[in-house]
């Protein structure tokens, strides 16, 4: 690759979005003024177009990235077909393109079409060995092959919850022993112990609402940051929109909007209430803890989520979560084909994905 150019393309579907991208179109952003990634998408496949488009935007903010849903017939064998296929790449180009950058023989057509050069990176994936097909195939094989903001999608959320010294952050700390992933922590008792007046000083909404933001952001960090595609969490935004019925009387419609907004876990553990309570200087009193664990029922069985409440000795509670846990990663993510196969549309999709 010598040179600079003006205008480079960088097509592909990014589904998902994995290194052999990355290294892709930073060969374009580094030899080229501006650069244009087209995410091209087909409505039957499972990763919404959107997604793949933050992904790509998140890693190269100085991309332009553009959503090209292309539903075409797949015989890239034929000129017509190619024609319906570069009338959607072309109709996404705010400018003529001087160069495509791709890895597989298809770009050399593409760039003819379109009057520009064909750059070729890595071909035969030689420096980057990973595809989409293989991602797909084993998510938690290809787990080095993927960017954050795609962990943060693909991990599997655990959300420990429960009422008050119930043993939520002992669970969710031999969870994450269990598995050797990462346990995001509860800010609820960080931010008890640090706000003026303690548990007993009057409360206010936008507590709540600081919390729920602080707690999602500590579980949107450990998302992208963990080990494998697994995350447990020590409660979550939900959570805290009881936490606001309990100290204010009265449920929040925004601290709900929060939670609402939040990705959906893969599974809830609610840890029982048979155990004794125990005082620690954080936590506001027994007298609760029963309307507490009954408003945890009451809510996970009305928001329609996985949950599985878990009770016992420490050992007893871990055996019956881990079964749950298994039972989830076990799951896998059933993501769908891609929608063009067969002939160019098989380059465009399986080599990079």
């Amino acid at each position: 690759m010598t040179g600079r150019h003006g205008h480079g393309l960088v097509i592909g579907k990014f589904y998902p979005f994995h290194a052999g991208h990355q290294a892709l179109v930073r060969a374009a952003t580094s030899s080229c003024d501006r650069v244009t990634v087209e995410v091209m998408a087909h409505t039957v496949e499972s990763i919404p177009v959107e997604v793949r488009v933050g992904w790509v935007q998140a890693e190269h903010p100085t991309a332009r990235v553009v959503a090209a849903p292309d539903d075409h017939d797949v015989d890239f064998d034929s000129p017509e077909v190619w024609d319906l296929h570069m009338d959607v790449i072309e109709s996404h180009l705010d400018a003529p393109v001087d160069a495509v950058f791709t890895s597989d023989a298809y770009g050399e057509e593409m760039a003819r079409r379109l009057g520009a050069t064909w750059v070729q990176v890595d071909p035969g994936r030689a420096s980057t060995p990973i595809s989409g097909t293989a991602v797909r195939a084993d998510v938690a094989g290809s787990w080095w092959a993927l960017p954050s903001p795609v962990r943060a999608w693909f991990a599997k959320r655990v959300v420990v919850v429960g009422a008050e010294s119930t043993g939520t952050t002992t669970l969710a700390d031999a969870l994450g022993a269990h598995y050797g992933t990462t346990v995001v922590p509860e800010f609820w008792g960080e931010w008890t112990d640090r706000r003026a007046g303690g548990l007993t000083g009057p409360w206010h909404t936008a507590e709540f609402e600081l919390v729920a933001r602080e707690q999602a952001a500590l579980e949107d960090a450990g998302a992208a940051a963990a080990p494998r595609p697994l995350l447990v969490c020590d409660t979550d935004a939900f959570a805290t929109t009881l936490l606001h019925e309990r100290h204010v009387g009265t449920p929040s419609p925004s601290v709900r909007a929060l939670a609402d907004a939040r990705p959906t876990p893969a599974l809830y553990l609610l840890s029982g209430d048979e155990i004794p309570f125990v005082p620690d200087g954080i936590r506001d009193g027994e007298h609760g803890r029963a309307w507490m664990q009954g408003r945890f029922r009451e809510e996970l069985t009305a928001r329609r989520v996985p949950w599985v409440e878990v009770r016992g000795t420490r050992d007893e509670r871990l055996a019956a979560a881990t079964a749950a846990v298994d039972e989830v990663v076990a799951e896998g993510w059933d993501l769908a084909d891609p929608g063009l196969t067969g002939g160019f549309a098989t380059r465009l999709a399986h080599p990079r994905g």
